[in-house]
């Protein structure tokens, strides 16, 4: 049995505990419980308590005898019988339940609503007849005083079935474009209907009229919650004849008093998901909500929480057994947990045998409620409560891979009795596979020795002296700090102070001990007039710590002064480290300016020293040098105005103007010439004038040949 804590409430898991292998005979099974002692103390409240694959709805009979569950894989409805502790039938479905009812005291009428738009009824001996409603549906309810099934889903519409008289009543025409979910008050039969867009439309069904509407997706925005979309309602349900609980789709539940449109309370559970179910416990006057990731129980007058619960897998449906301390949920798991809530309700220690018992502060017992009849064997075994978390995997049995197999050398067992395969590997008795591990690797246990030599080695090791390495990069400054820390240390272990943290173990300051580019230069100028006031300070430092050191050692106060001295001496002494100081640095300053004047007396004689050389220029391909006085005539050129410019190319006869009928100027330029390009068109014009020469030699040839023939 696992135990959790939560607000100093207890929360007994019944469910928890190990799990065998289904593959398993019976005969095995007994076995095990005979040899294992955990398997022995391991409680199964009800015998196969659960569902091939997944769970979706659980619900209880009004008799509180029968507990029955739907799921799949494939879509079945099994019944419990609590009094025998076992399963007492299990039936299998066409297509997978959305929700159904218990109509009766106990499982002889039974209501399910089907994915496929089916209404399938069952009798106390099975299957006894279906229907089809016109859209899909999500949810129904049964009006006992007129015998209707009330059935929402995706339309407006919402669909009365009567049984009495076996046949489709008029529908009740709504303003929502889809229902989600319906309940009915099982004091004055109000019908409420939750709507996609957010709204509770609540209906008579005397008249079949509207008679109140409810705006809950506007009411559960409050300043503290976030809502990314319009929030649809999931989940209702009714307490007496005044209270309702809505539960949205953004995860808030708003508790309303049906003589108000504003709710009393809005209960966030911070998660943004669905609330599944709403439940209510009249003793404690708590509401239990669900959505598919925790349980929450919180006080309906104050909204504080009482106790959570969060289990392994999520959550489908949540169900409380009446008038009892104990909840049951569908999971997306095949196991249907069973669990015990605690209260902070203090009863006295002479309490009947068949309360469930729980510690709290004081000197009472605090209950949630008693224990059911069918299980009053809990007192006893709550005494005796394991701790230990639900194991997923088999204690008795080693997984192992087909690689697994081969480096063991035991590839062979595949398809053998000693092998269970199981997804994408095997299992095998953990005796087998220790025995194999050993001989397919004898020299374990000289390793396993071997290493834990080394970890004794490395502990001695610890313990000496280790020397401090000093980074690559400022070393010098590294050093500094190591001494400087080791005296605060020193210090501060008398004065039992805090130790502040080093610069050296800093990650914002270690790139400047990595990197050479922060590589601190002694010989800037910036660094030696500094460092004449950094040596002061670190000198006045260390004196200040000495001093103090005497005062510790002398057992004064650190307020008290140094015996022998005032504080004009002490303030005289700082004025005569400054004075100390400010002289420094002006030497430091004169240093840097003759140094200065030495290196601008070395750069002369070396400009002094060096000789002109001529220099050579290449000129381009294809040009041909003239002299210099070219490019003198070019500047004198440039420097002339436009005007000018224009008369000399118009002399050169590079430049045409010339009068337009508009009565402007247009100028034409010819542009010069190199002597490359001169060239190649002068080479051009005499490859033309051979050409023309040896076309008109052939057309002579030809026409000589022609006068040749006629005369023949």
């Amino acid at each position: 049995m696992q135990v959790s804590s939560l607000n100093e409430v207890k929360i007994y898991s019944l469910s928890a505990g190990r799990s065998l292998p289904e593959w398993l005979s019976d005969r095995k099974k007994r076995a095990l419980q005979k040899k294992d002692v955990d398997i022995r103390r391991r409680i199964e409240l009800i015998q196969d308590f659960e569902m091939p694959t997944v769970s979706t709805k659980i619900k209880v009979s009004r008799d509180g005898q029968y507990i029955m569950a739907v799921g799949t894989y494939k879509p079945r409805v099994r019944c419990f019988d609590t009094y025998q502790l076992s399963q007492k039938f299990e039936r299998c479905l066409d297509s997978e339940v959305v929700t159904f009812e218990i109509l009766s005291d106990d499982y002889s009428k039974i209501v399910f609503l089907q994915c496929g738009r089916f209404v399938e009824f069952h009798s106390q001996h099975g299957h006894y007849y279906k229907t089809r409603i016109p859209k899909f549906g999500r949810d129904f309810s049964y009006h006992y005083p007129s015998c209707d099934l009330y059935f929402v889903g995706a339309s407006s519409e919402v669909y009365r079935l009567n049984l009495e008289q076996g046949r489709f009543l008029n529908s009740l025409q709504t303003e929502a474009s889809e229902s989600n979910v319906c309940d009915i008050n099982p004091v004055h039969f109000l019908f409420a209907m939750g709507t996609a867009e957010g709204k509770v439309e609540c209906w008579d069904p005397r008249t079949r009229n509207r008679v109140g509407l409810l705006d809950c997706a506007l009411s559960s925005v409050t300043a503290d919650t976030e809502i990314e979309g319009l929030p649809s309602i999931s989940a209702l349900k009714f307490d007496g004849a005044l209270n309702m609980a809505v539960g949205t789709s953004t995860g808030q539940v708003l508790l309303y008093d049906l003589r108000s449109s504003n709710p009393l309370i809005v209960k966030d559970h911070h998660y943004g998901l669905p609330i599944k179910s709403i439940q209510f416990q009249h003793q404690l006057d708590l509401i239990i909500s669900a959505d598919s990731r925790i349980i929450k129980m919180w006080n309906k007058d104050t909204g504080k929480i009482f106790t959570s619960m969060e289990p392994e897998h999520d959550i489908n449906d949540v169900c409380l057994y009446p008038n009892s301390g104990m909840l049951m949920t569908a999971n997306e798991a095949p196991k249907m947990n069973i669990y015990y809530i605690p209260v902070v309700q203090k009863i006295p220690l002479h309490v009947s045998s068949w309360v469930l018992w729980v510690e709290s502060k004081g000197h009472g017992v605090t209950v949630l409620g008693p224990a059911p009849k069918w299980c009053s064997f809990l007192d006893n075994l709550t005494e005796e409560l394991e701790e230990n978390p639900e194991s997923t995997v088999y204690d008795d049995y080693k997984f192992v891979t087909r690689k697994d197999l081969e480096n063991l050398g035991l590839a062979h067992l595949i398809g053998s009795s000693l092998l269970r395969a199981y997804m994408h590997g095997f299992f095998m008795d953990i005796r087998l596979y220790h025995k194999a591990k050993m001989m397919a690797n004898p020299f374990a246990y000289e390793e396993y020795r071997r290493e834990k030599i080394r970890q004794k080695i490395e502990e001695t090791r610890a313990q000496r002296v280790q020397l401090k390495k000093l980074p690559k990069v400022n070393k010098e400054l590294a050093l500094k700090l190591i001494e400087e820390e080791g005296e605060d240390q020193r210090f501060s272990k008398k004065r039992k102070q805090k130790n502040l943290p080093s610069l050296l173990k800093d990650d914002r300051f270690k790139v400047m001990f990595e990197n050479p580019d922060f590589q601190v230069d002694e010989q800037s100028e910036e660094f030696r007039l500094l460092n004449p006031l950094v040596s002061k300070i670190s000198e006045k430092r260390k004196r200040k710590l000495k001093i103090l050191e005497e005062l510790e050692a002398q057992g004064q106060e650190e307020e008290e002064e140094p015996e022998g001295k005032a504080s004009d001496a002490e303030s005289s002494e700082s004025s005569d480290d400054e004075k100390g100081w400010v002289e420094e640095v002006r030497k430091q300053r004169k240093l840097l300016r003759q140094e200065e004047k030495l290196k601008r007396q070395e750069r002369l004689k070396e400009d002094q020293q060096t000789l002109l050389k001529p220099q050579f220029f290449e000129i381009k391909e294809g040009e041909e040098f003239r002299s210099f006085k070219d490019s003198a005539k070019k500047q004198k050129l440039m420097k002339k105005t436009l005007e000018d410019r224009l008369k000399l190319e118009e002399k050169l006869g590079t430049l045409n103007v010339s009068d337009t009928t508009v009565g402007s100027k247009q100028a034409t330029f010819k542009l010069k010439k190199s002597e490359q390009q001169r060239k190649q068109q002068e080479a051009e014009k005499q490859h033309r004038q051979e050409r023309k020469t040896l076309r008109r030699s052939a057309s002579h040839l030809k026409s000589r040949r022609g006068r040749g023939r006629l005369f023949h």
